[in-house]
């Protein structure tokens, strides 16, 4: 059966961890699905895959592209899309329409935005009250890297009490889950704890409800990961060597036999 956002909640309550990776295309998604992966992120961090340097450059039409591909392969996993960057902080008409058109044209459950801050509590309190699921993602929020940059989030108590709040706030406006990225695993737990519904974690220690990476990052395919991240195999690696085998064969007509 297909999971279901009232399944994450419930796996919450049950202590059992949720598995989350990413998918930017059919085939990527396919084997992620029928690996058991339990909730399946088109992230925007897809961007760095299609060669660029942030998130920032990536459009909605090249997410709602990716995101049907991906859409295609999944039979049993839930499928989160992330909203590009000002696709929806101009106001909440344009995130209406931005989420509106993600979830019309890919197939997917829910979309995800960045920021905890009163403004976009708003913004998402609406798009919930409209019937479309949001997930949360605060902590680094990689959307503003001109701002925070890249590093730790939550390492003093003023920061702490802030990201806590906003994690408080959101669950408040209606978010089914929250992504908590790159803040500390002390911080991570006590958001855990006060919360009632999922929390997943990306370098954000051990306590949270899931765990969640950028599958280029864990195959090895990944130029370069981020610290939090580990590889558990190298295909990059493996890619090259099956070309170059390839390439000889062809070159000294060993292929096709």
């Amino acid at each position: 059966m297909p999971v279901t956002t009232q399944q994450l909640i419930q796996w919450k309550q049950q202590k059992r961890s949720i598995v989350a990776l990413t998918a930017w295309d059919y085939a990527i998604a396919q084997i992620l699905d029928a690996a058991g992966v339990d909730l399946i992120l088109v992230g925007d961090s897809m961007a760095v895959v299609l060669g660029y340097e942030t998130t920032l450059p990536i459009t909605l039409s090249e997410m709602i592209y990716h995101a049907k591909a991906v859409r295609r392969g999944i039979k049993r996993g839930f499928m989160v899309v992330d909203l590009p960057f000002l696709t929806y902080q101009e106001s909440i008409q344009q995130a209406m329409h931005s989420a509106g058109r993600v979830l019309k044209e890919t197939g997917a459950q829910a979309v995800k935005l960045e920021g905890g801050y009163p403004a976009m509590i708003e913004t998402i309190a609406r798009l919930v009250q409209a019937g479309i699921p949001v997930m949360g993602h605060i902590g680094l929020t990689p959307q503003s890297v001109h701002q925070l940059g890249l590093r730790q989030q939550g390492k003093t108590q003023e920061d702490s009490e802030r990201i806590l709040s906003e994690a408080i706030a959101l669950e408040q406006a209606g978010v089914f889950a929250i992504v908590l990225e790159h803040i500390t695993a002390d911080l991570a737990m006590q958001i855990t704890q006060k919360l009632s519904i999922p929390t997943i974690g990306i370098g954000a220690g051990v306590h949270c409800d899931g765990q969640v990476l950028v599958t280029s990052d864990i195959l090895g395919l990944s130029e370069k990961q981020p610290p939090f991240a580990k590889v558990y195999t190298n295909l990059r690696e493996t890619i090259n060597k099956a070309v170059q085998e390839y390439a000889v064969e062809v070159r000294e007509k060993k292929f096709p036999q």
